[in-house]
């Protein structure tokens, strides 16, 4: 077993309350995720050690035990969710299992190492502006970020709420697709992507951040993306991606600060040396300046909204900027791959859509993941498209 993915202590185990779809399945839940009897750590020794043990589960595992899964641990995250990188200075890194010598991704790292290592079949995380997409790619995963507000985020430790959702990883496309039937709502009226042939497309400016850092990778990804059909492209952000991850930035600070300030400095928590400063700059906000933030916020949600309702459109990019983040990366690589990779998921975060992450194995043996991103609501559809791509790249690769 893959010990450390998991959080300290005796291990978190809670059986089936009933059979169903996910029978004989295991499964992990991020510790930013209630579990009864449990207390919610958030990767923070001063989180756990002021709060008390969750009374019930959170909707979204009594939803998987209901359906025959068995709870299985609760997984390690980075601290309060403010990284994507998968380090957390008090508990330490979970492992990679393919590529141990690089970071898992955050700030769902323990989940995603447990599924990747073989302790369960999926595991729930969180992603705010990657903390599932990340992690699934640095760690060879399918991952979903499904549609804000689709499932019920009661009972889960806020971090930025206007773009926080329940997540979930698998090693198979097939599993991802379970859970999603479990957990995603089948409301009458929900939006679905039209039966009218769909246009998948590149997102230019994720291309060429992805050839920045790496221009072979980017090379492969792009001939993978044509292979499936992404024949067209568009440039998503318009020449100005500067202003959306200046917007992304600003308006999560403001909901961290909502959901987490008045806590941080109340109980001056030890945060590790590379999240206290993060934490910090909620210090520093111009709370009067949010009002501007949040109306672009609304401007380039309608844009998104715009293209999704005028075509039937599914987007295509590479899920990170890099493959990998090597364990002893340095300031400026960290640096410029979180401006990336904020830019890039954005997108999603904005438009409150559902995004699926593919790995694709490659012959160099590093992980190669592509993401489907698709219109709020459309997320059964999607998971359908998912398989079908990948059912299909799979073919090509056998021939």
């Amino acid at each position: 077993m893959n010990a450390s993915a998991f959080v300290p202590g005796p291990p978190v185990r809670v059986v089936a309350t009933s059979g169903g779809a996910l029978d004989g399945l295991r499964f992990a839940v991020k510790d930013l995720i209630d579990v009864a009897g449990v207390t919610t750590g958030g990767g923070n020794p001063d989180w756990l050690a002021s709060h008390t043990a969750a009374l019930t589960h959170a909707p979204c595992v009594d939803a998987l035990l209901a359906a025959g899964a068995m709870l299985d641990g609760k997984t390690l995250t980075d601290e309060l969710a403010y990284s994507l990188e998968g380090a957390n200075h008090h508990y330490g890194t979970p492992l990679n299992p393919r590529w141990p010598h690089a970071l898992p991704g955050g700030s769902s790292s323990g989940s995603a190492s447990a599924v990747a290592g073989g302790a369960v079949d999926f595991a729930l995380g969180t992603d705010t502006g990657g903390s599932v997409r990340v992690p699934a790619a640095f760690c060879g995963l399918f991952g979903m970020r499904p549609t804000h507000d689709a499932i019920p985020l009661d009972g889960v430790l806020p971090f930025a709420p206007r773009f926080d959702t329940v997540g979930w990883f698998a090693r198979s496309i097939d599993v991802l697709a379970a859970v999603g039937n479990v957990l995603l709502p089948e409301a009458p009226g929900t939006p679905a992507v039209p039966e009218q042939p769909m246009r998948l497309i590149r997102v230019n400016e994720a291309f060429a951040a992805r050839a920045r850092h790496e221009p072979d990778d980017a090379a492969r990804l792009t001939a993978i993306a044509e292979s499936l059909g992404a024949q067209t492209s568009l440039d998503m952000f318009d020449g100005d991606g500067s202003r959306w991850l200046a917007c992304y930035q600003a308006v999560q600070d403001h909901e961290i600060d909502a959901s987490l300030g008045d806590w941080i400095r109340s109980t001056r928590p030890r945060f590790g040396p590379s999240i206290a400063p993060r934490f910090a700059r909620l210090d520093t906000l111009d709370k009067q300046h949010a009002a501007h933030w949040y109306a672009v916020l609304r401007e380039l949600r309608a844009a998104s909204d715009t293209l999704f309702e005028s075509e039937n459109v599914i987007l295509l990019l590479p899920t990170t900027p890099v493959a990998l983040l090597p364990k002893d990366a340095s300031n400026e690589t960290l640096g410029a791959f979180y401006q990336d990779a904020l830019t890039m998921n954005s997108i999603a975060a904005f438009g409150g859509l559902p995004q699926i992450t593919l790995p694709f194995a490659d012959a160099i043996d590093r992980p190669l993941a592509l993401s489907i991103v698709g219109p709020r609501g459309s997320d059964r559809a999607l998971l359908g498209i998912a398989r079908d791509l990948y059912s299909r790249h799979a073919s090509a690769n056998l021939r």
